[in-house]
């Protein structure tokens, strides 16, 4: 269980399989994240539909409510959503270091208050690994600090340097935690380290090695797009690609551009995870082969054709531009639901055809050729 198949490469890039208790998940993958427990305006029968493998639901906001207690009574995630397929939690970390006026750090873990009704509560590295066995995710992930993209380099050597602490930490009660599962019958969890650094490289060097010779069932990078350049970020990928463990998953934290699925497959990346997709689209934006548009644009008020003319997504299918405008003016729930199946196919399409790209050995003329296409407009 929690096996990596490299099944063909193309320079950095490669398409694998990795195995979970529940299925197989074919990389370069793209993770929609059910934050809440639910992917924004879609059903789990839409996840289906749109083929999605693996999801994603947030430690910290299903603390926060309904608690992780109230989860477990339903034996964990999958079946409290109706999900059948393999599910992953991330730590909380990001969402806790973001609330910057209501926490506080120290090397024991971090405080901090509810914004529903200002309760206190206070994660640890264990507390974390006991919430996110009871919440049965088949990925989970240690809990770490995510310095600003713009930190100095003391607090973002800090940071790292207490997040391969609590990496230590999470393992080791972690594996307490596994025992048990065993014992009970339950199927097991991967924990996957997450490395630091900001955007120093020899931080993000340092932290690549220490999480690899950790030995988990996979590796995380975070703390990218949390502020800095993309620039920046594709600089920190290259660095480090040499440091990551070719047998293990690579998973890119909080990234799903088009354009930085496609950057992060040549850099070596097998996982993605991102709210853009049904954000942008709860604000009108939507993505086709030529770039970003926004479908409240006076453009589009009489406009017959679908969002892409060559989409296969439900509301390509159903919808003309027009009318879909029309239900964004209106402020129709609908539209916001239609905009979200749109821009989740076209990136589950886009790592589709890299995947087959790559499985042709001709994934280098296809980055070049959607660089040449695509245009990040507005």
């Amino acid at each position: 269980m929690f096996t990596f198949k490299i099944n063909h490469t193309n320079d950095r890039a490669r398409l694998g399989q990795y195995f979970t208790p529940h299925g197989i998940i074919n990389t370069p993958a793209f993770i929609p994240c059910g934050t809440k427990g639910v992917v924004k305006t879609l059903e789990i029968r839409d996840l289906h539909d749109l083929g999605v493998e693996i999801m994603l639901s947030n430690t910290y906001h299903l603390t926060i409510r309904p608690g992780a207690e109230a989860i477990k009574k339903w034996e964990g995630l999958h079946r409290w959503m109706g999900w059948d397929k393999p599910l992953l939690t991330d730590s909380g970390g990001f969402q806790v270091f973001s609330l910057n006026a209501t926490r506080k750090i120290d090397d024991q873990g971090v405080e901090f208050k509810s914004p529903l009704n200002g309760t206190r509560h206070y994660f640890t590295p264990e507390s974390v690994m006991q919430i996110q066995e009871k919440l049965g995710a088949d990925i989970i992930m240690a809990f770490d600090e995510c310095a600003d993209g713009n930190s100095d380099k003391a607090y973002a050597k800090k940071a790292m340097e207490r997040t391969h602490k609590w990496a230590k930490q999470c393992q080791k009660e972690n594996s307490k935690l596994q025992k048990l599962r065993a014992l009970n019958g339950q199927f097991p969890q991967a924990l996957f380290p997450i490395i630091q650094g900001v955007i120093y490289e020899d931080l993000r060097i340092e932290s690549t090695k220490f999480m690899a010779d950790l030995d988990l069932p996979g590796i995380a990078i975070g703390g990218l797009s949390v502020g800095e350049k993309k620039e920046d970020m594709y600089r920190v990928l290259d660095i480090i690609y040499p440091h990551l463990p070719n047998d293990k998953i690579h998973y890119l934290m909080g990234v799903g551009s088009p354009e930085d699925l496609v950057e992060g497959v040549a850099r070596g990346i097998d996982l993605f995870d991102c709210v853009l997709p049904t954000r942008l689209a709860r604000h009108g934006a939507f993505w086709t082969e030529t770039g970003r548009y926004n479908i409240k644009n006076k453009k589009f008020e009489q406009e017959l054709m679908p969002l892409a003319e060559n989409c296969t997504c439900s509301t390509c299918k159903s919808c003309s531009c027009s009318y879909i405008r029309h239900l964004f003016m209106e402020k129709e729930i609908t539209a916001l639901r239609l905009l979200s199946i749109h821009n989740l196919h076209f990136l589950l399409t886009l790592v589709h055809e890299i995947r087959v790209q790559i499985g042709k050995g001709n994934f280098e003329n296809f980055r070049q050729e959607f660089h040449n296409q695509f245009l990040n407009l507005k």
